[in-house]
């Protein structure tokens, strides 16, 4: 069997991001190649972190090709360049899924109506710092280490006890006293890696990606990512 050229094999991958990228974000088919790159820096983290080198690809391909005829090719491009375009082909077009690589699946949960006390000595004997929340089978929100710890802070610094913070104050309680729920996300089992990095980078407040069968506060968790996995996921990226 004959070897493909480098510069069909690089075409190929080029073809298949522009489509990629034209299909999932509903672009306009005629749309330019480094238009579409950078419309499409702030949906997607691979298109975010490659960007300068999508557009230079996009340059090299009308180097390749004569009157835009991919029968007619003039030049044929590096065997790095075709490994790299590939490479981000493949994790743009087939990124492996966070619950398979990088997401732990042990999740301890707490229920709503545990005391302070029961919550923190939880999260000392498993070494987890976001535990989910739930109440009726419904997650309420995600118990946080270091938020726990602010909280009992501004609750002794208003004069309160510290006993009376441990056994009368309710996870419940404290979460209610959150503002806002931006620090987790609730996501669904076939969340990708790319997708999870997405969430990271464009919420500097997150703390936690928690999968659900269907991404529904009403199911159960599958697996969490925490902001200490980012480093670890990027890795996978890196070597898929």
């Amino acid at each position: 069997m004959e070897k493909e050229s480098n510069a069909k094999r690089f075409l190929d991958a080029f073809n298949n991001i522009d489509y990629f990228i034209k299909t999932r974000y509903g672009f306009n088919r005629a749309m330019g190649f480094s238009e579409l790159i950078r419309k499409a820096v702030s949906l997607n983290y691979t298109v975010r972190k490659y960007e300068d080198d999508l557009i230079d690809y996009g340059r090299l391909r009308n180097a390749i090709i004569h009157n835009n005829n991919e029968d007619i090719v003039i030049a044929e491009p590096h065997d790095s360049v075709v490994e790299k375009i590939e490479h981000i082909e493949k994790i743009l077009t087939t990124p492996p899924k966070a619950l398979d690589t990088v997401a732990r699946c042990e999740v301890v949960i707490i229920s709503a109506d545990s005391s302070m006390r029961e919550v923190i000595k939880r999260i000392a004997s498993s070494g987890f710092s976001n535990l989910p929340v739930y109440k009726d089978k419904e997650l309420i929100g995600v118990a946080n280490g270091q938020k726990i710890l602010d909280g009992f802070g501004k609750f002794l610094i208003s004069g309160g006890k510290a006993e009376v913070f441990l056994s009368n104050v309710k996870i419940e309680d404290m979460l209610s006293k959150l503002e806002g729920s931006n620090y987790y996300v609730v996501a669904p089992a076939s969340y990708t890696v790319e997708e999870c990095l997405n969430e990271f980078s464009k919420n500097h407040k997150l703390l936690a990606i928690l999968f659900t069968k269907d991404g529904l506060r009403t199911q159960l968790p599958l697996g969490i990512m925490t902001g200490s996995d980012v480093l670890e996921a990027n890795k996978i990226l890196e070597n898929y």
